[in-house]
């Protein structure tokens, strides 16, 4: 889980300040005030990780990636080329990491990392990274740091490494040192130049692993079919746009996890089927195989009211949008980071309330008899999604610690992102100005009106 996260000069963001993550943590804001491009920062970064050419810094995208910036410079605030991108985050590892020196026998562990990174454009024959660094966090101390950065003296570059740890050179070694990997990575050439350096590797391999922990759901899901083919396997995640919603849930048929903590389990397809339910959207819901022996799957619904099972596309739109947040919420693996924009697109509010349920539940629910420990970037316009929120804070089914939100204020040059003050009632001490529009400035000019019209009809 990544628990900090901050960033200096990508898009729209001169700084955010430090940005504390939860294992539900939810932006708000209005159209085009940047709240995406926190997101789309670690969307960059994870597209980078996944793209094969090693020698690409940051990878503005392409057909088949979630995010297509179209260079490095239109990221940089300003689009100045005086300016470097920076950012800083810091994660919860799987388990605790131990560098051991071959030569004093010394020993570094710790349970979190802490990275940073400065990325220019204006310096390209060292590939636009000025330098990065790795700290390991042991508790609340740090254990160890190491990192790159651009030599001063000459067109290369250094490690920088805490003075407790002594690098030692390798004999008969005189290149230098390559450009790094990537935005994060020790090229091999460190591995080689030091006789005690080979540890770098599974810093690289740690910063890989958060990244391909990353799954994102756009704002903008596919259409419903009225038949789905599905050729087995199991697709890592839903996809970008939900296309690949329905093979992930006959994937999951054999999958069971247990909800709000309970210790009965119950299997993938009930799960999404009652969170339908709860949601108000269906009363019964299947996706089964046209015919035996055939890879194409019709989904079936009926709603309230109506006793016969029809096709997906013969409902209300907005089960159609919901069903692959609903299938990647409880389909990803442990320990994932779920990104979604907008997840409440197409729903009535009482379904956007109910949503911010199904998303608890998420958070708190488990598999193979541990917590799952996912967590959940929202991204969401609704009103009805924050106060089910609150008030389940203040009913204590979910904490302080699990939650946290943010709202984007663009009345201030440069624009600041606030965090909500939201206290153990589940109120908000410094709620935005207009937060969701004017709503008393709405009903008082309604009933100005109102008079006047009724004076006007009375001949007053």
């Amino acid at each position: 889980m990544i628990r900090q996260l901050r960033i200096k000069n990508f898009k729209g963001w001169e700084d955010t300040g430090l940005i504390r993550m939860s294992p539900l943590t939810v932006l708000f804001g209005a159209n085009s005030s940047g709240k995406s491009s926190i997101s789309h920062l670690l969307l960059a970064l994870k597209q980078t990780v996944d793209n094969l050419d090693q020698k690409t810094v940051i990878f503005p995208g392409g057909t088949n990636t979630p995010m297509q910036f179209g260079s490095l410079q239109n990221l940089i605030y300003g689009r100045s080329a005086e300016k470097c991108i920076e950012f800083e985050y810091l994660w919860d590892l799987d388990r605790t990491l131990e560098i051991a020196d071959p030569y004093n026998k010394k020993k570094y562990q710790g349970n979190s990392m802490h990275f940073s990174a400065e990325i220019g454009v204006n310096k390209k024959k060292l590939g636009g990274v000025d330098c990065f660094q790795y700290d390991l966090i042991n508790g609340n101390d740090l254990a160890m740091s190491i990192g790159m950065k651009k030599s001063e003296s000459k067109a290369s570059y250094e490690i920088t490494i805490s003075p407790t740890y002594n690098l030692l050179k390798s004999v008969g070694r005189p290149w230098v040192i390559a450009s790094p990997i990537r935005f994060y990575g020790f090229p091999e050439t460190v591995v080689a130049y030091y006789q005690n350096a080979s540890f770098v590797q599974s810093l690289n391999l740690q910063h890989e692993q958060l990244f391909r922990s990353i799954y994102y759901l756009g704002p903008l899901r596919n259409a419903p079919l009225r038949v789905y083919p599905v050729h087995g396997g199991e697709p890592d995640s839903v996809g970008y746009s939900g296309q690949y919603t329905i093979d992930a849930f006959v994937s999951a048929q054999n999958r069971s996890l247990n909800m709000k903590k309970k210790q009965y389990y119950k299997p993938f397809h009930e799960i999404i089927a009652r969170q339908l339910k709860t949601m108000g959207l269906i009363e019964r819901f299947s996706v089964e195989p046209i015919s035996e022996g055939q890879p194409l799957y019709e989904v079936k619904i009926s709603t309230k009211g109506s006793k016969d099972m029809v096709d997906l596309p013969d409902v209300g739109f907005g089960v159609s949008q919901v069903l692959p947040v609903l299938v990647q919420l409880f389909y990803a693996p442990s320990g994932s980071i779920i990104i979604m924009e907008q997840p409440e697109m197409h729903l009535h509010p009482r379904a956007q309330a109910a949503l911010a349920d199904v998303m608890i539940d998420a958070i708190n629910s488990g598999e193979n008899l541990k917590e799952r420990g996912i967590q959940l970037i929202i991204e969401t316009h609704s009103e009805h999604f924050l106060r089910r929120l609150q008030r389940r804070v203040a009913e204590d089914v979910i904490t302080n610690n699990q939650f946290s939100a943010y709202f984007v204020n663009t009345d201030t040059v440069p624009t600041k992102l606030e965090a909500l003050q939201v206290d153990r009632f589940g109120n908000i001490s410094n709620w935005p100005k207009d937060f969701f529009g004017d709503e008393m400035g709405d009903i008082t000019a309604q009933s100005l009106a109102a008079m006047k019209k009724r004076a006007k009809e009375n001949g007053i």
